[in-house]
């Protein structure tokens, strides 16, 4: 072991962390976490309270818990806040989201009821299958910001909290792309000011997070952070970010799948790939805006882990196809179905089928306590801007500009437990593997 390279300050006091959004995904987070802290579950799904990390050689036989290696938050130190367009308490809204069982919701269910969201920062515009009545008003985007950052100031002072970050848990968007008032913060605040239609509400969220020194996770595809203005904002502030877009279901498959074929050169005619899902999530995406959001994360993971370039014989000119369709009677228990055609030696047909009949909210959670407790640990390890290290979690991982990102899940566990062992002065390991046989 060396001398860590950068000092990472211990985790005292409280940590918030702070939800913009407070449906199926965070009220099924934040009534699991309780009910472990109770010791009435299991943290099943999360690599910072279940995951070990081998450090140095395979015959030194050590293998720590992550959350033994490094100093991460406590369950027990963790209060929550969020912002909602409805004024349901968590309970209401977990009961409205139907995730979990009466049975475990009345385990929490005064907990639960004590926390109440704060107004959100809503534009129907940007989410057109939704409306509610508990949204803030203001004179401009700047003063719906500025309400932002006091709901985070008053939300410390008085749960007494030290620390924040926050995860986005809110729906998809419409597609938006990057236009010039994301291009500079100076521009960027002028598009406050002038209430700029290219600003989304997602993105009021990430300026205000940061300006308050709170490190920002996007677990949606809008348009919040991944833009130049928001990280140079990021690196003034010494803040982390990561986002974005949770790789829960169907593209976590995809880029489990798609590794094992290019491992073996094996050909892709065609990817079909098609969900049904009836909770809020399902709802928003009916709209064909929002689903273009959606795809376009859907659709990047597999020509970046495939390299069509590099291997035409075998990917160019796959057919990638990608389908939602909103099913009330299913709830949010997501069925995703895949059809590939592949092909092997001498060209020869063959197909895999996969039904992955999933609970989006049940492994989105774990995703939210990971991210959370890592973000936290970055930020104290004074690591700004992105956390490329994190993009195991995401559909489509942030970058510095000009870098593609890497989607192939192995290589960013590596990446993940690397960053983990560099930052306490381990020995990063390469599974080379050759000293145990000179």
């Amino acid at each position: 072991m060396r001398k860590p390279p950068i000092d990472v300050r211990p985790a005292t006091g409280k940590l918030g962390i702070l939800l913009p959004g407070m449906g199926a995904v965070a009220t099924t987070f934040m009534a699991g976490v309780e009910m472990i802290r109770r010791g009435q579950a299991k943290p099943i799904g999360s690599l910072t309270q279940l995951s070990t990390i081998r450090l140095g050689k395979r015959t030194d036989n050590r293998s720590p818990k992550i959350s033994d290696f490094v100093p991460l938050a406590s369950l027990d130190s963790i209060e929550f806040g969020a912002w909602d367009l409805f004024p349901d308490n968590a309970y209401e809204a977990a009961v409205e989201a139907g995730v979990l069982s009466r049975e475990h919701l009345e385990l929490v269910k005064p907990f639960l009821e004590s926390i109440h969201p704060m107004k959100a920062v809503f534009e129907p515009s940007y989410v057109k299958r939704l409306m509610g009545p508990h949204v803030k008003t203001g004179t401009s985007k700047m003063d719906l910001a500025e309400q932002l950052m006091e709901d985070i100031a008053r939300f410390k002072l008085e749960r007494n909290v030290e620390r924040c970050v926050a995860v986005w848990c809110g729906s998809t968007e419409v597609y938006r792309e990057t236009t010039p008032v994301h291009a500079t913060l100076e521009a960027f605040e002028q598009g406050l000011r002038d209430s700029s239609d290219d600003i989304a509400p997602s993105a009021i969220y990430a300026y205000a997070c940061v300006r308050s020194g709170v490190p920002f996770a996007n677990g949606a595809p809008n348009l919040a952070a991944d833009f130049p203005a928001l990280q140079e904002l990021a690196r003034d502030k010494q803040v982390p970010l990561a986002g974005k877009d949770f790789k829960t279901g169907q593209t976590w498959m995809k880029t489990i799948i798609a590794p094992g074929l290019k491992a073996r050169m094996l050909g892709l005619q065609g990817w079909y790939s098609t969900n049904i899902l009836g909770n809020r999530d399902g709802e928003v995406l009916d709209d064909p805006e929002s689903f273009r959001a959606k795809e376009v994360t859907k659709l990047g993971a597999l020509e970046y882990i495939l390299q069509p370039k590099l291997y035409p014989d075998l990917y160019e000119g796959f057919h990638h196809v990608v389908r939602i369709n909103y099913y009330p009677p299913r709830g949010d228990n997501k069925e995703g179905w895949d059809n590939l055609d592949i092909f092997g030696w001498l060209g020869y047909p063959m197909q895999i089928k996969i039904d992955f009949l999933c609970r989006d909210s049940i492994l989105a959670a774990p995703i939210v306590l990971d991210l959370a407790l890592f973000l936290d640990l970055a930020q104290r390890a004074g690591m700004s801007g992105i956390q490329e290290w994190l993009s195991f979690y995401f559909k489509s991982p942030m970058t510095a500009p000009g870098l593609y990102p890497e989607h192939d899940l192995f290589i960013q566990l590596i990446k993940l437990k690397n960053t983990l062992r560099w930052m306490r002065g381990e020995e990063l390991i390469t599974h080379l593997g050759i000293e145990y046989y000179d």
